[in-house]
């Protein structure tokens, strides 16, 4: 009986002004989509009416609306301008606070909403990554070189490194910064010594190899290079993984004791709008680190191995 959505949904329509905050005419127009057609556009926090009572056996209220990666940032905390997260899923996605400004990325960068509160916008620069998870699942599923995911992290840790072999999982097309649909996937680097365990841990080192294009390409776009990142989603259980991120990227990871980070960002502005939380700075209090995770790899050795990734990629891309 409510037809309505939250600006960070209504963003990802494409049909969105994010910089005017309505639907964008032009958009309507070229795509014949009748403006009645559309939700009434809310904040992320706010009333979207309730269930039907028979559902749920009583009227609940929906008081909290945020697309996937939004109620992440809101779930990590990530209120300052500056600050950044990254979720590890099937895919994953980097998410830097840009706070009121909406900067338009010279990198191939996404320029998006991180919430709206209050009728004020918070904007985000975001990078896409198609394929972190999906690695493992296809080495697992595919391949057939593990029988479980947790399998990976004794094998990363018993190799150390991919010793020079490099897995670009562009089976779908690489998605930011290089937005190529039509590159495709490639094992590199292979020798006779290249065993289950170097072809696993070059699966996991493609995920800190991706976040760190998806880094350095903020970095590019005039945002400083910030102190730690924060990270969460499934993979990031695997506690090699996250060193291996640090290493790479060269700064701390932050793994909050909530790894699932999207519920708990949904039901922070939920929380907002019921009145447990009375602001954001509120919300943050109840941020808590796990664990943190600091670079050990020298600066040299990184930046050879990155050196190593980029000449990978660039034998894989198309355009």
């Amino acid at each position: 009986r409510v037809h309505a959505t939250d600006a960070t949904n209504a963003s990802r329509t494409l049909l969105f002004n994010i910089h005017e905050q309505h639907w964008d005419p032009d958009m309507l127009a070229l795509f014949n989509i009748p403006r009645a057609l559309l939700p009434e556009v809310r904040d992320s926090a706010t009333e979207f009416g309730a269930t039907e009572p028979g559902l749920l056996g009583a009227a609940v209220p929906v008081r909290g609306i945020a697309g996937d990666q939004q109620a992440a940032m809101v779930g990590q905390a990530c209120f300052e301008p500056g600050m950044v997260k990254s979720t590890y899923g099937t895919g994953c996605f980097l998410m830097l606070n840009t706070g009121n400004e909406a900067v338009i990325s010279e990198n191939r960068l996404l320029t998006t909403l991180a919430y709206r509160l209050n009728g004020q916008p918070t904007y985000a620069l975001e990078g896409a990554i198609f394929v972190a998870g999906a690695t493992i699942q296809w080495l697992r599923d595919g391949l057939q070189l593990i029988d479980h995911a947790s399998e990976t992290e004794a094998l990363a840790r018993a190799t150390g490194s991919a010793q020079g072999v490099y897995l670009v999982p562009a089976f779908t097309g690489l998605g930011a910064p290089w937005w190529d649909p039509n590159a495709r996937g490639a094992l590199l680097g292979l020798t006779r010594d290249t065993g289950i365990a170097e072809v696993v841990t070059a699966g996991l080192e493609a995920v800190g190899y991706q976040t760190l294009d998806l880094l350095e390409a903020t970095v590019a776009d005039g945002a400083a290079r910030p102190v730690a990142l924060r990270v969460d989603g499934g993979m990031v259980v695997n506690n090699w993984l996250a060193q291996c991120l640090a290493d790479l990227l060269g700064l701390r990871v932050d793994r909050p004791v909530v790894t699932e980070t999207t519920s708990l960002g949904a039901a922070y502005l939920a929380g907002l709008q019921a009145g447990v939380y009375k602001s954001l700075d509120e919300i943050a209090e109840h941020w808590r680190c796990e664990r943190s995770f600091y670079p050990g790899l020298e600066e040299d050795q990184r930046r050879q191995r990155y050196a190593g990734w980029r000449q990978a990629v660039e034998r894989v891309r198309t355009c």
